[in-house]
């Protein structure tokens, strides 16, 4: 295996956890942002707040995404699978 392969291997694998990760992020930070101007402008400062939206939160994004993140990582894989005999070849 050629270092430019390994380092696309690794930048391919690297922009998968990247694209796969980056909704359920979002709609985290999103509802923890949310939650946080909710409990500024009413004074509440109970830390356990955001735990159960943002839990609602990420499982309807998964739900909703789950399709496209398993077809974004199968197809990865396979990729890679695919390729294999090119990685270790001299």
């Amino acid at each position: 295996m050629t270092p430019e392969a390994a380092t696309e291997m690794i930048r391919g694998g690297l922009y998968m956890i990247i694209k796969c990760a980056l909704p359920v992020l979002l709609v985290s930070m999103a509802i923890g942002l949310a939650v946080s101007i909710f409990q500024t402008i009413t004074s509440i400062q109970e830390q356990t707040l955001t735990f159960v939206p943002k839990v609602i939160g990420i499982f309807l994004t998964l739900m909703l995404l789950g399709n496209w993140l398993i077809n974004n990582i199968v197809g990865f894989t396979t990729d890679l699978w695919s390729n294999f005999v090119y990685y270790v070849h001299k």
